[in-house]
């Protein structure tokens, strides 16, 4: 059996006195909420919010659902309360970005999200940038910026050292992305002498498998992936054993285990390499792979450092289901407000909250919370009021 969610009115009594002496009245003041002096409180705001950017309902579907319950919210009264909430916790995405950024290995990707074009009559192209602190990492988290482009000053912006001298310090670590050119210019090692570049081994197998299940044009080239990706497995298989070590335990047994493998792996590679037709998809799967080895390979002298970019991959998927769901997004700003919501929430999620359990607390809080205690509320320090 099931009781439906239920609507409920909170009610406030504030005192009011005269003072006799000098004739003025005085009220008590209101508490701060997320609406100043709206009809919302915190639960129901975080209730709009996680049916939005958790269960991907768009505004149009909460209407009728609230209305069996006998509650009129008009949709656009629903993308207001959204839009609040998300400009309420833009303090505490501006703490999490920092925390994020503490993280000396991280994950990155980007992916778009359709953008409504007023007075064009269509959606035009933005997208959301996704960070991630390290699979290994005993805090995950992960943060997105809602960008109008894809190019390198995006991510230049992000992880900083890219202003006048002094204004804010460039990140330094190691940054696991896919083969995008765009991510180029912020692992410029004349520039950036401490990062460091870590390719995808996904990606690169990726490749082999699409050439394994049929995708080669004879079957040369189809046995060479199939035996690559025989390869593959044997070193995802080794990773798999060293999931729950330390980071110095996972580098050791990655020098003995995978480093063999890997080797033997590329000479494997260059052979097949002059064996096969230049232009054909195995010369390009295996040109990727060999074009980016040392990348390929960084993770096997770091043990912090992920084998892959699968992680970051997982935290784009919320995206793209909400964006077949609420179709786009109706401005820069309302895309910038998402990205903070789905920031705390995901986060949440990745520390093993119940997203709108958190997301409600830290509404009812955060007006309240002295400002010099606010990382108390970002997701890997939370604890319930």
């Amino acid at each position: 059996d099931i009781i439906p969610a239920k609507f409920f009115v909170h009610r406030h009594i504030y005192g009011k006195w005269a003072c006799r002496c000098c004739q003025q009245l005085h009220q008590e003041p209101a508490e701060p909420d997320v609406v100043d002096g709206g009809i919302p409180a915190a639960g129901l705001v975080a209730h709009t919010l996680i049916s939005r950017f958790v269960d991907h309902l768009p505004y149009y579907r909460q209407e009728p659902i609230n209305a069996r319950s006998g509650v009129h919210t008009p949709r656009s009264t629903l993308a207001s309360w959204g839009g609040a909430g998300g400009a309420s916790l833009e303090p505490l995405y501006e703490l999490h970005r920092a925390f994020i950024l503490g993280c000396r290995v991280l994950h990155a990707d980007e992916t778009p999200v359709p953008l409504l074009d007023p007075g064009a009559g269509k959606t035009k192209k933005a997208y959301v940038w996704a960070w991630a602190r390290s699979h290994h990492d005993p805090h995950p988290g992960v943060i997105y910026e809602f960008c109008l482009g894809r190019g390198s000053q995006y991510p230049l912006a992000f992880l900083g050292g890219n202003g006048p001298p002094g204004r804010e310090p460039a990140w330094q670590g190691t940054l696991i992305t896919d083969q995008y050119g765009g991510y180029n210019a912020v692992l410029d090692a004349k520039r950036y002498p401490q990062r460091k570049s870590a390719a995808c081994a996904a990606h690169a197998r990726r490749r082999f498998e699409e050439l394994s299940r049929g995708g080669s044009a004879g079957h040369s080239a189809s046995a060479v992936a199939t035996e690559a990706m025989q390869r593959w497995a044997r070193i995802y298989r080794a990773e798999a054993a060293f999931s729950e070590m330390s980071h110095e335990e996972r580098r050791q047994a990655r020098q003995a285990v995978s480093r063999p493998l890997w080797e033997e792996f590329e000479v494997w590679l260059k052979v097949q390499r002059t064996q096969v037709l230049d232009g054909s998809k195995i010369a390009e799967a295996i040109d990727y792979s060999l074009n980016a080895w040392d990348s390929l390979t960084l993770h096997l002298d770091d043990g912090a450092v992920a084998i892959d970019n699968n992680l970051i991959e997982r935290q784009i998927k919320p995206w793209k289901l909400g964006a077949k769901n609420w179709l786009f997004a109706g401005s820069a700003l309302a895309g910038q407000r998402a990205a903070v919501v789905m920031s705390l929430v995901q986060s949440a999620k990745l520390n093993g909250l119940d997203p709108w359990a958190y997301l409600r607390d830290v509404l009812a809080r955060i007006h309240t919370h002295p400002n010099h205690r606010l990382e108390e509320l970002l997701p890997h320090r939370w604890r319930p009021a």
